[in-house]
């Protein structure tokens, strides 16, 4: 299960920095990171267990940015506001999540301190 995202006034962690693989690194459907390289098990352990905390983390900050993005999308005070069901179509999400994320997305904004309120992307 997912750690829960930290909220505006928590530091967050640093996981290890997602390295970008050169285009014919990428290419090669076998080449993960340069993990195949790694021979000793406790470091592909230890290097797999960072790439994992650092891939969770980007997706969390992510999902923050999309439910930030939505919120801003269904603001009532725009002109060009759209509806849940047009959010949802563009993100491909279904009509019910994009509300889920239109509200997170307005309580980021907002700051809401006190309320606990789950990313709708962690699982239940």
């Amino acid at each position: 299960m997912a750690e829960p995202t930290p909220r505006r006034n928590e530091p967050r962690l640093r996981p290890a920095p997602l390295l970008f693989e050169p285009a014919e690194a990428a290419a090669d459907p076998e080449h993960f990171f340069d993990l195949e390289s790694i021979d000793d098990p406790r470091a592909l352990l230890e290097r797999a267990t960072e790439l994992t905390l650092a891939f969770r983390a980007a997706t969390d900050r992510a999902v923050e940015f999309q439910a930030i993005a939505a919120a801003q999308l269904a603001d009532p005070r725009r002109f060009d506001r759209l509806t849940a069901a047009d959010i949802a179509g563009r993100a491909e999400w279904t009509e019910d999540y994009a509300k889920k994320m239109i509200e997170f997305g307005r309580d980021l904004l907002s700051g809401a301190e006190g309320s606990v309120h789950a990313n709708p992307a962690d699982p239940v």
